[in-house]
Order: C-alpha cells, then structure tokens, then sequence
C-alpha cells in the first residue's frame, strides 16, 4: 500500500466511522480543508475517500456546496427495512428444521456480547454485533436466493442511515430482549412460522423507533 493509499484509507475510516455513529449526521457538510486539517493529511487523501463514500452512497456531491452525508429518504427506508423484514423473517423460518444447537449458542453468545455492551454503549459494536446475531440465524437457510435477497438488504440499510442504535439509544436494549425471546422460541421448538413472525416483528420495531425519532427531531426544527 502505498503512503497516499495509506492516508486515503486512513481518512476514509473516520469519515465512515464518524458517519456511522451519528457524528455527521444526514445533510452533513464535509469539508475538505476541515477535514485535512483535523487528520494531518493533504485534502488529496480526503477527496479520495469521500468519492469512495460517495461510490456507497454514503456521501453526495453537490454543485457549489462540495460534499455532504447523504440524506435519508424516509420512503426508501420504510421500503427497505419492510421488505427485508420479510425476506429475513422467511430465511429464518426456513433455517429452523437446518439450525443446529451450536448456531442457537453462537447466536446467544453475541446477544449476550450486545447485553455487555449496553452500558458502555458503542452504537458502532452493538449494531456489527446486532449484524453477526442475524446472521448467524440465516445462515443456514437452505435458499440461497433468499439469502441473496437477505445480503441486498443489509447492503442497502446500510446505505440509507447511520447506526439505529446511535441515533436511538433506548432502541439497543429492546432490541436484545427481542433477541431473547427469538432465541426461547427456537430453544424451545416454536413453530417455524411463529419465529419467522416474531423477527419479522423485531425488524419492523427498529424502523419504527428511527422514524418515530426522526419526526420529533423534524418537528422540533419546525417548532423550536
């Protein structure tokens, strides 16, 4: 790796991270010479990395206003997060006959790694946590084109918005009592249809305390 790649890899790590924690939040402006500044680098490095953002869809480019956090489209989160409510919902319920005792553990142990993690609260950890937790339920799914339907899902939230937990703190603790009871009902044979509900339920909960916090937050520039 060369020292500018170095450098453009390092400027791209903060800016993802800053990002991702709610830090530069939607509408952001980022600053070339700011930001620089800050890391100690040329803005060569900088711009480097916010087009590599920008390729994400995690930053937007605009004409005489330079960069910016992309802004969400509440309409293209609902329609996101609802459908890959489903489609994991599904996955799941069909991973149920193929899950072994050792994925339930493996998915326990990172819910409780998440229950740890509360009350240091790093939204960034507890949302790769929340990832791993799911994923280690669809896994085994036998259809890999509901996977693959899984993977575009996770991709695309990815792209619409920061760290539920961050911008939602309360959200990361009903979210691990919400795993909890997914994983009584699979240590305990629940139906198959009645898991896929449940983290169908789960999934749609989370997209409901995001927008439910982002209106009050529109409402109170509206109404300071």
């Amino acid at each position: 790796m060369t020292r500018t790649s170095s450098k453009s890899q390092l400027a791209y790590e903060h800016l993802h991270e800053r990002i991702e924690r709610g830090v530069y939040g939607p509408g952001y402006r980022l600053v070339l010479d700011a930001i620089a500044r800050e890391l100690g680098v040329s803005v060569v490095p900088v711009r480097e990395a916010l087009r590599r953002l920008e390729a994400e869809g995690v930053v937007t480019f605009e004409r005489n206003v330079g960069a910016r956090v992309t802004e969400i489209d509440p309409g293209d989160l609902h329609d996101t997060t609802e459908t890959l409510a489903m489609v994991e919902g599904a996955a799941i319920g069909l991973a149920v006959p193929a899950l072994t005792s050792d994925d339930v553990a493996e998915a326990r142990r990172l819910n409780a790694q998440m229950r740890e993690s509360l009350d240091a609260f790093d939204p960034v950890r507890l949302t790769r946590l929340n990832e791993a937790f799911h994923r280690t339920l669809t896994d085994p799914c036998p259809n890999e084109q509901l996977k693959g339907l899984v993977d575009d899902g996770w991709r695309r939230l990815a792209r619409l918005r920061q760290s539920t937990f961050g911008f939602v703190p309360g959200r990361a603790r009903e979210s691990v009592e919400e795993h909890e009871r997914i994983l009584l009902l699979l240590e305990t044979g629940a139906p198959a249809r009645e898991v896929e509900l449940a983290v169908r339920d789960h999934r749609l909960a989370s997209l409901h305390a995001y927008l439910d916090r982002a209106g009050e937050d529109a409402r109170a520039v509206e109404h300071p």
